[in-house]
C-alpha cells in the first residue's frame, strides 16, 4: 500500500486514468454499439462486464508483462476476435422482435458473441496499461481493478445506449449488415497494424 494514498483515492485515480485512457481510440466502443444493433442491450452489458473485469485483472495481475509486449501478437488476437464476431453476428438470421420487451432468442449465443468480442480483443491497451502500471506503482491491486472496471462499464453504457438509439429505428436485417461489417472492419484495422 501507498503510503498518503487511500483505498478510495487508488480506485478514483484508476476509474479516470482508466476512462480517459478507454475514450481515446477504443475500438470497443464501436463493438458494443454494433453488437447492441443485434443482441439485447443487458446481455451486451453483462458479457462487456465480465470480459472487462477479467481482461483488468490479467492487466492488474500481468502488469509488467502486459507493458512488455510489443510486436503483432496482440493485433493478431484482437483481428481474430473481431472476425469470429462478425462471422456470428452475420449467422445469426434471427426474426424481426421487439427486443425491449422480449427476451431475445438465443441469448446464451449472444452472451458468447459477445464475450468473444470483449475478451479476445485490444489486449494491452490504453486502459489496460495504465491499470497496470497503477498497480506497479501504488500496489493496490482491489483498488485499481475496482476503478478500472467501473470505468469500462461507465464507458460500456454510453455506447450501449447510443446503440440501442439505432436498434430502435433500423429493420433487423440492416442492423445485421452493419454488426457484422463492423466487426470485419475493426478485424482488417487490427491485422493492418499488425
Amino acid at each position: 500500500m501507498s503510503p498518503g494514498l487511500t483505498f478510495g483515492a487508488a480506485a478514483l485515480l484508476a476509474f479516470w486514468s482508466v476512462l480517459v485512457a478507454e475514450l481515446v481510440g477504443d475500438k470497443s466502443i464501436y463493438v458494443l454499439t454494433s453488437l447492441a444493433l443485434r443482441v439485447h442491450w443487458a446481455v451486451v452489458f453483462a458479457a462487456f462486464a465480465v470480459a472487462s473485469g477479467l481482461k483488468i485483472m490479467a492487466a492488474a495481475l500481468l502488469g509488467t508483462a502486459i507493458m512488455r509486449i510489443h510486436g503483432h501478437w496482440p493485433y493478431v488476437v484482437s483481428a481474430g476476435g473481431f472476425f469470429v464476431a462478425a462471422i456470428l453476428i452475420w449467422l445469426d438470421e434471427s426474426p424481426e422482435r421487439n427486443q425491449e420487451n422480449a427476451a431475445p432468442a438465443g441469448w446464451p449465443k449472444g452472451m458468447l458473441v459477445c464475450c468473444t468480442s470483449f475478451f479476445f480483443t485490444e489486449w494491452g491497451d490504453p486502459g489496460q496499461i495504465a491499470a497496470a502500471a497503477l498497480v506497479l506503482k501504488y500496489h493496490m491491486l482491489a483498488a485499481t481493478w475496482i476503478g478500472a472496471t467501473l470505468a469500462l462499464m461507465s464507458k460500456g453504457a454510453v455506447a450501449l445506449t447510443l446503440g440501442v438509439q439505432i436498434r430502435n429505428k433500423l429493420p433487423q436485417r440492416t442492423l445485421r449488415i452493419l454488426a457484422s461489417a463492423s466487426c470485419f472492419v475493426l478485424g482488417i484495422l487490427a491485422i493492418v497494424k499488425a
